[in-house]
């Protein structure tokens, strides 16, 4: 059987193109299964896996429990607002503690780059990074190239543009890594203040003029402004955002081609993209949601078949 070159999933950066495949073609199985009527298998009926979550989540948080679920596995969840961590209770202890239950797997989410990277180091357990402050978030990229290559045929040589707050986001450089491995061509628009200072040494271009982006791509993943991450004013008003860098159906209508719209969500409708884009036929939105529990699903087999 083949399997992942790693035994944690910290982030892109840290897997490989055969990986990607991988998990693509087991997501292809898995998919399958959670169509049909009876959508369980058997798979992981002997493995814990422990979801501890330090920032608020919705979609990952529920897709995670879904999809270890779908595979039988016995799930424990864990939200930090209501936990020992407010007393002071290091990371270490916190995830020591879980483990002691013997749990095999951990999925985590912390405001903090490298959280999940520090935890593989120093815990005996797989740890999966359901994202890591402004770092990465693995499993988000892993669904939105799945879903490129489900409405597209194929990653390679597509024009994906990344719209948005591409300083704060942690999907951003995830997907910047992932399209790149599979040989797509990456450009990131937004306003100035927004875009990190050396983003072209990851290979990519900027774009400030948002029409222009979108008269370039085949795909255009719309971020939202992550206003909880921000501590200063790095434009003007939500208005004048909307106005610059916001889709609507005008727009999209005015391309000379049909774009596909992207967004990891949560969507801030009528900012980045107004509520007739969103919901259009150009949309994968909910698709990506659909994807995201194959493809955690397949993340988790794959990672659970490497515990001895």
């Amino acid at each position: 059987m083949k399997e992942l070159s790693v035994n944690h999933l910290l982030g892109i950066k840290y897997i490989n193109k055969n990986d990607i495949d991988l998990i693509f073609e087991t997501a292809d199985h898995f998919k399958e299964v959670i169509n049909r009527p009876i959508k369980k298998v058997p798979s992981l009926r002997d493995i814990t896996i422990a979801n501890i979550f330090f920032e608020n989540s919705t979609r990952t948080k529920l897709s995670f429990e879904l999809a270890q679920k779908r595979l039988s596995a016995d799930v424990i969840s864990f939200s930090a607002a209501q936990s020992s961590v407010k007393k002071g209770e290091t990371l270490i202890d916190t995830v020591n503690n879980i483990l002691s239950m013997k749990v095999d797997m951990v999925v985590m989410r912390h405001a903090n780059p490298g959280a999940a990277y520090f935890l593989s180091k120093n815990v005996n357990a797989s740890i999966v990074n359901a994202g890591d402050g402004a770092h990465e978030h693995p499993t988000q990229a892993l669904l939105d190239s799945y879903s490129i290559r489900e409405k597209l045929g194929d990653v390679a040589g597509k024009k994906v543009v990344i719209v948005g707050d591409i300083l704060h986001s942690r999907v951003a450089l995830s997907n910047i890594y992932a399209l790149q491995m599979q040989g797509a061509e990456v450009k990131v628009c937004g306003p100035k203040t927004l875009i990190p200072k050396h983003i072209e040494s990851l290979g990519v271009t900027v774009e400030s003029n948002l029409r222009k982006a979108l008269e370039w791509c085949d795909v255009a993943n719309m971020l939202r402004v992550q206003n909880e991450r921000m501590d200063v004013n790095y434009f003007p008003s939500t208005r004048e955002y909307a106005q610059q860098y916001g889709v609507d159906k005008n727009l999209l209508d005015s391309l000379n081609k049909e774009i596909v719209i992207m967004h990891p969500g949560p969507i801030n409708r009528g900012v980045e993209i107004t509520s007739d884009v969103a919901d259009s036929q150009q949309s994968v939105i909910l698709d990506q949601v659909e994807n995201g529990v194959a493809i955690r699903m397949a993340v988790i087999y794959l990672l659970a078949s490497k515990i001895q």
